[in-house]
């Protein structure tokens, strides 16, 4: 009887040496849809989870950010501080806590590089990875990096901001700050 609760099988992520890569979880065919995806797929035998399926298809074929709302802002400032701001700190200038604590500088994010990158290039770093940085998709749902990739264009924006574009009440206001101490043009006083 105890046979059957201890069947002879393998489950997904084992090893076995049946088949020539190794593993027991075989890949699908070539060509095939996912119908199904996702925890409730997996414990309903792909009965539910259809639609993480189809909001991954949205956002695969996604160029460039969803129209701006403070809804959306307010949703990638968010999963930023959780997922990036570690590494990335709260500026994008990448000298995160742990940065600080050893691990590689990440590039940041106000370089001329990656303020002419694509959105589509922060979108597919944070599903593959860049890098030392591990993939972010098993975490952070397609939305959601939509969402972060328009938090990192708002702190791009925060930091090179041209005195132009800003109402006049705000330019007025920032022309009748103080300039910089030499010290913090030199870098001194940054924290570092």
């Amino acid at each position: 009887m105890r046979n059957m609760y201890d069947q002879p099988r393998l489950d997904s992520g084992e090893p076995s040496s049946l088949f020539a890569d190794g593993k027991a979880s075989r890949p699908p065919p070539p060509g095939s849809v996912a119908h199904a995806m996702g925890d409730l797929a997996a414990t309903s035998s792909g009965r539910r989870g259809d639609e993480v399926t189809t909001q991954l298809q949205a956002a695969q074929a996604a160029t460039a950010l969803p129209p701006l709302t403070a809804g959306l802002l307010r949703r990638g400032q968010e999963r930023y501080g959780i997922y990036c701001l570690p590494c990335h700190s709260p500026l994008g200038d990448g000298d995160g806590p742990v940065v600080r604590r050893g691990f590689p500088a990440p590039p940041s994010y106000h370089q001329e590089r990656l303020r002419q990158a694509p959105d589509r290039h922060f979108y597919d770093v944070i599903t593959q990875g860049y890098g030392v940085m591990v993939p972010y998709a098993d975490r952070v749902a397609p939305d959601d990096r939509w969402a972060i990739v328009a938090y990192i264009r708002a702190l791009q924006l925060s930091q090179h901001a041209r005195l132009d574009a800003l109402p006049p009440a705000l330019q007025a206001a920032l022309r009748a700050l103080p300039p910089p101490a030499a010290a913090s043009a030199a870098g001194e006083g940054n924290g570092r």
